[in-house]
């Protein structure tokens, strides 16, 4: 078992020559992260597992052409978002989204955690309400809109980082960015003002 203070360089090295142990470390080492980028973008967590498996199958079958440009979690990471934006297109073609399907990582977000516990039942259940249609706001983002949410506000990645993982500029992340709080903004606007 490698120690956590194996560089990812290294891993990357031995898993490119051939050692799968040092993958299995890798693997380790970004799924909370990636799981929580995935479930972010599609609120199931099925949907989330399986696609958490097929992004390391894709990544241990390309990890001989990684070439360290970037580092092996933007490289992860980009791979995540545009199969996890591919899954939503394809799931949107195929069905539309049950907002039972909806559970944001909000839920678990210690300080809306610590917020709800110790209020009274009126201020709860405002804030579940408003939970219920924050998510469905995000819901109603499109695929590339969603995710440049989830990478900021969610994740707290810089403009730069995300417009690698995208492949984009980050002007236009940026654009994507304030477009997609605009709309936001705009789906909540009548729950805010009654």
């Amino acid at each position: 078992m490698e120690t956590p203070e194996t560089p990812d360089q290294e891993l990357v090295a031995r898993t490119q020559a051939g050692d799968a142990r040092a993958f299995d470390e890798l693997v380790t080492r970004f799924s909370p992260r990636l799981y929580g980028l995935i479930y972010n973008m599609t609120s199931n967590h099925e949907d989330t597992n399986d696609l958490l498996q097929e992004v390391f199958s894709k990544a241990y079958r390309s990890i001989k052409g990684f070439q360290g440009k970037s580092s092996i979690y933007t490289w992860l990471h980009s791979i995540a978002v545009n199969m996890a934006i591919n899954f939503l297109k394809k799931r949107n073609r195929r069905m539309t989204m049950s907002l039972d399907d909806v559970d944001n990582g909000i839920a678990n977000d210690p300080d809306f955690i610590e917020a709800t516990t110790a209020r009274d039942p009126r201020h709860q259940a405002n804030l579940g309400e408003l939970q219920k249609k924050l998510n469905e706001a995000m819901m109603k983002l499109s695929d590339e809109h969603r995710a440049v949410v989830t990478m900021f506000d969610i994740q707290g990645m810089p403009h730069a980082e995300i417009a690698k993982v995208l492949k984009t500029s980050e002007g236009t992340v940026r654009s994507r960015l304030f477009y997609a709080h605009r709309q936001l903004q705009n789906y909540l606007q009548e729950f805010i003002t009654t």
